[in-house]
């Protein structure tokens, strides 16, 4: 019988053994030294909780409210680009997941499935991630297939306007699919489960572009037109731009300085994501848990903060909001999930943190995810 899934690193362990390297190492890959990355979890060791007794902590409640969206955590599913070469079919499996426990999904520009995927497996409302690319006719198009497909709310991601270097991606020379040589063919015989389930599909490039970028037909076409678009001219102005081409409501990921905070909050936009894209963009930055003191005080209530990054059990969670986040985005902990169960694995992440989420939450003495707050943090005043 097998061991019980108790915390996310089981099913780390089990990603790993069931998808093919160059796949795994693209979720679990930092940029450059990984510092950032390393940093984004071991920052929440720094954070003690204070243990509080003698309190009735019979009737715990995590239910809440993201964005004006009822949710039974404040939990989102981060947008993760390349789900579909996780698992089979894996955005749909995120998404089903997501809809199954009742938080938020986030699907990625770089999806595998398409937003009609999604909306057809669903049949509810999503939200989308959207990078700032060069191309305007298919920005007005995504944009426009997003809101007939459902999405409810826009991510828009501002620090990939060019890409990070991760050592990994470069040496396994990843690509989706992936590219037939002797070595991946090699790597990929000793994954037969992921292999068939891919050969099963008929989603095993970019959804949401072969076919709708102009002149973007096959995977050649795909290539050139992507390492063109990511936009470095991209600044405040063109923010405002799309704040207001979306016309609804809007976050901003990315933010991780407290003069960005500042501007973000005169963009239109509703809220925004502390992120450092996971340690994946500029290494050597701050982690996010680190930031977001400085970001809360340059906001000064403007707009709701969302932290993401490192954020790999309940305790960070309830770390993240005891000092100022309104929830929390999770990515690599249900990628995890994803690539070794499907479905079943995002849910068993989703169940992992929230059974955390609960335990912390009472032993720190409070019932209800209102209330956290920083009063549930050890600080040497208390002393």
């Amino acid at each position: 019988m097998p061991a019980p899934l108790t915390e996310i690193e089981d099913l780390r362990r089990l990603h790993q053994a069931r998808v093919p390297r160059m796949f795994y190492d693209y979720v679990d890959a930092g940029a450059w030294t990984g510092q950032t990355y390393r940093e984004n979890q071991t920052d929440f060791s720094r954070l003690y909780l204070r243990q509080r007794v003698a309190r009735d902590i019979s009737n715990r409640n995590l239910a809440t409210t993201m964005m004006g969206r009822e949710v039974a955590m404040p939990v989102a599913l981060a947008p993760v680009g390349l789900l579909g070469m996780q698992h089979a079919d894996g955005e749909i499996h995120a998404a089903r997941a997501a809809l199954s426990r009742n938080v938020p999904y986030t699907m990625s520009t770089m999806s595998i499935a398409s937003l009609d995927d999604i909306a057809e497996a669903t049949g509810k409302p999503f939200w989308f991630q959207l990078y700032t690319l060069r191309d305007e006719a298919f920005l007005e198009s995504i944009l426009d297939r997003a809101r007939r497909a459902g999405v409810e709310l826009l991510v828009l991601t501002l620090d990939l306007t060019i890409q990070g270097q991760r050592h990994k991606d470069l040496k396994n020379r990843m690509t989706a699919p992936p590219k037939l040589t002797a070595a991946n063919l090699l790597n990929i015989s000793r994954h037969p489960a992921w292999a068939m389930r891919m050969l099963r599909t008929r989603r095993r490039s970019f959804g949401n572009i072969v076919g709708h970028a102009k002149g973007v037909n096959d995977l050649g076409d795909l290539a050139a037109w992507t390492s063109s678009q990511f936009d470095p001219t991209l600044d405040w102005a063109r923010v405002e731009h799309i704040v207001r081409l979306w016309g609804g409501k809007v976050l901003l990921k990315g933010i991780n300085d407290p003069e960005d905070a500042r501007r973000a909050a005169q963009t239109g936009a509703d809220g925004l994501i502390v992120s450092n894209h996971g340690g994946r963009q500029l290494d050597g930055t701050p982690s996010t848990i680190r930031t977001l003191p400085q970001i809360l005080r340059a906001l000064d209530g403007a707009m709701p903060a969302y932290l993401d990054g490192g954020i790999r059990s309940g305790q960070d969670a309830i770390k993240a909001m005891a000092v100022g986040a309104a929830g929390v985005f999770i990515g690599r902990a249900y990628a995890y999930g994803l690539g070794a169960m499907g479905q079943r694995g995002v849910e068993a992440a989703l169940d992992i943190i929230k059974r955390e989420m609960d335990l912390t939450m009472g032993l720190c003495g409070i019932n209800d995810v209102s209330e956290i707050g920083p009063q549930i943090l050890w600080s040497e005043d208390l002393a």
